[in-house]
């Protein structure tokens, strides 16, 4: 099975994040902006800190009471508990904690950087990949047209 960094790529990727003094109406504009599910809340020295997805504006939009998106920071409603993968993680493993924890992104550090955001997308996509791979060096096995 892959790994998360032949997923990934080579090429760091721009990472959508948001610090975490910005308002609930400001990651929102950043999410719809930027066609994201989820965005890395970071504090003043850029280190993450948590997460802001779909689901926190859901949950934000539920329990607000009278205050307006634009009065609640994103500290306030964030994901804190950031579960994180490593660029050199099996790609079986990071499936495995992505659907035990309930999560659709995870960010991916490498050398304690963070390198990428990984999806749920992104791991589906990988995986039919493999089995279409998987699939056709079976049915030419089965069919005797193997080379070896």
């Amino acid at each position: 099975m892959a790994t998360v960094k032949e997923v990934i790529g080579d090429v760091e990727k721009d990472i959508i994040s948001l610090d975490m003094g910005k308002t609930v109406a400001d990651a929102v504009s950043m999410l719809v902006e930027n066609e994201v599910g989820a965005l890395v809340v970071i504090d003043a020295d850029g280190k993450p800190v948590g997460m802001f997805t779909e689901r926190d504006v859901l949950k934000c939009w539920t329990r607000k009471g009278d205050r307006h998106f634009n009065e609640i920071k994103v500290s306030e409603v964030m994901t804190t508990n950031l579960i994180i993968g490593e660029s050199d993680d099996d790609l079986c493993y990071v499936t495995t904690i992505m659907i035990k924890n309930r999560i659709r992104h995870l960010p991916i550090l490498e050398k304690n950087k963070l390198v990428a955001m990984l999806s749920i997308r992104d791991v589906v996509k990988a995986q039919v990949t493999d089995l279409r791979a998987e699939n056709h060096y079976l049915k030419d096995y089965i069919s005797d047209k193997y080379p070896g």
